[in-house]
């Protein structure tokens, strides 16, 4: 099954987000209802959803690890998920956007200094254009990183 960033977000969208366990539980669940129970998503697709910001990730209470639609993703449902809410049961959550935009900016901070410590000029700018993203989708605030960045192209 080839899920998108989107679509990962897609399914996380509908219930505002789920835990690692729920998160599985939904991905097996499509790909059963896709015809093949064996062609689940790897680890690999949700890491590189978080690395996009398509996906953010934050660890809350009991080291429950929890996954939201990210800054960066165009949430879409992919084939088969619009009855994923009644088959796994969980009810819709709503998401401390705040709390959120902190979890994105933890990740954003490392991203921003593994790029300039790299000197990945690509990712660089890619970061600097996603800030804009971030301030957007959560109330924080990315100047002060944004800086850093710009002067790293210089």
């Amino acid at each position: 099954m080839d899920l998108d960033h989107d679509d990962l977000a897609g399914v996380l969208d509908l219930f505002g987000g789920l835990t690692r366990d729920e998160l599985d539980r939904a991905l097996e669940e499509l790909a059963f209802r896709a015809g093949d129970p064996d062609d689940v998503p790897d680890e690999d697709v949700l890491a590189d959803a978080v690395d996009a910001f398509a996906v953010v990730e934050v660890e809350r209470g009991n080291d429950t690890t929890w996954f939201f639609p990210g800054p960066n993703a165009f949430p879409t449902i992919p084939e088969h998920g619009e009855d994923l809410p009644q088959i796994l049961g969980v009810d819709r959550r709503s998401i401390d956007r705040a709390a959120l935009g902190e979890a994105a900016v933890d990740r954003f901070r490392e991203a921003a200094a593994t790029a300039v410590d790299r000197g990945d000029e690509e990712r660089i700018a890619e970061l600097i254009d996603l800030s804009y993203e971030i301030e957007a989708w959560a109330p924080v605030d990315l100047a002060s990183v944004r800086d850093r960045l710009d002067a790293a192209l210089e």
